[in-house]
């Protein structure tokens, strides 16, 4: 009965908002027509999400720089009243699909307009809420930060289309490597928590981990072949950190993905299997940390056979383009999407199999690969 009564509240204040927008006028800060595809996107209703809506809003962002403050008012403006995680949710999925639209007027907003940090639902006693107000407080947490990753990314890319240089590279790879801790704190704790909802945003999780753990991946691999012949120590350290890091990650995402897969996130069902660095990799740099002439570096890369890969996912379906001696993911598809089993729940958000691609791109990946409809890569 509480339940029931919970519903039809939630659903009577999103109506009274609804007609509210209704009487409002279009300014440079206030869509109307927006505002109400917000709204539906983030109902109070915890048993569907309404993707109809969630497509309107990206492609209000896709369409004119000049959409973007006025989502960001609206989305602010839902999030700063509710005390509802289910509201505080689904806002936080649809500012994920935004953010991963990728255009470039999304370099304004750099960090979220609204905080999250120390969320807590009112509607319901802490002790029955206290695991979605955690999962809330995580996914803010990534979210914020990748938003600023991407608006940095994107600035950098209109003032110096140049390529990188090896601490840019190294700087980057940090980066993507604290994100993607980030990502892994994202999970459902509470034994009440397996819900449509959660399980929606988990799949999200699960495909933006695929996303960016290949980045690293392929960065790993390119960063590799230019610190071994002619590296400053300096340089060295902080990659040989690096790649220590990334071994540890690969052993963290393969008891996450059992965690998932045992929780029932359906991109979780079939595990891929992370693989170690080869030990030579790492002696190569900790010489050149030690000092080691570029000579007998080099001659040891020689060495090498050339099946050794840098590969950190060893996904069969992998496109890669084979450099001297090191596998390295393409840089544009660092990872395919085909083996994530496809479900009537995905059709909705319409998806085709399509190869995943990585974060700065023409088109937004969410409506190409398996996302659900409130996320693109």
């Amino acid at each position: 009965m509480m339940k029931l009564w919970k519903r039809a509240s939630g659903a009577l204040k999103d109506r009274k908002t609804l007609f509210t927008i209704g009487f409002s006028r279009k300014t440079s800060f206030r869509n109307p027509d927006l505002d109400s595809a917000i709204i539906h996107a983030t109902s109070h209703d915890d048993s569907s999400v309404d993707y109809h809506n969630a497509h309107r809003v990206y492609k209000w962002i896709r369409s004119s720089p000049a959409n973007l403050k006025p989502l960001v008012h609206a989305l602010s403006s839902r999030v700063n009243r509710t005390r509802s995680w289910i509201v505080a949710l689904k806002a936080l999925m649809l500012v994920h699909g935004v953010l991963c639209c990728k255009v470039t007027s999304l370099q304004e907003i750099r960090r979220l307009p609204f905080d999250l940090s120390d969320f807590s639902d009112g509607h319901s006693r802490p002790s029955k809420t206290w695991g979605f107000n955690a999962f809330i407080r995580a996914y803010f947490s990534f979210l914020d930060q990748y938003s600023f990753f991407l608006s940095d990314q994107i600035r950098r890319r209109h003032k110096k289309p140049q390529l990188d240089s090896v601490n840019q590279e190294l700087e980057r790879i940090e980066k993507l490597q604290s994100l993607l801790h980030m990502l892994l704190q994202i999970r459902p704790m509470a034994d009440n928590m397996k819900k449509t909802l959660i399980l929606e945003a988990m799949d999200c999780v699960v495909i933006e981990i695929f996303d960016i753990y290949g980045r690293i991946c392929s960065a790993i691999a390119k960063l590799l072949i230019k610190i071994h012949p002619a590296a400053g120590k300096a340089e060295a350290v902080i990659a040989l950190k690096i790649v220590k890091k990334a071994t540890s990650q690969g052993e963290d995402l393969a008891l996450y993905f059992e965690f998932c897969k045992e929780f029932g996130v359906s991109n979780a069902h079939d595990i891929p299997k992370f693989v170690t660095i080869p030990e030579e990799d790492i002696k190569a740099i900790e010489k050149v940390i030690n000092g080691v002439e570029e000579e007998e570096v080099k001659k040891k890369e020689d060495e090498v056979e050339e099946e050794k890969s840098i590969i950190l996912v060893e996904r069969p379906e992998l496109q890669t383009i084979i450099t001297d001696k090191w596998e390295i993911f393409e840089d544009d598809f660092c990872f395919t999407c085909k083996d994530i089993k496809e479900t009537d729940q995905h059709r909705k958000f319409n998806m085709d199999p399509s190869p995943l691609p990585l974060i700065v791109i023409d088109e937004p990946v969410y409506f190409t690969h398996t996302l659900p409809d409130l996320i693109t890569f």
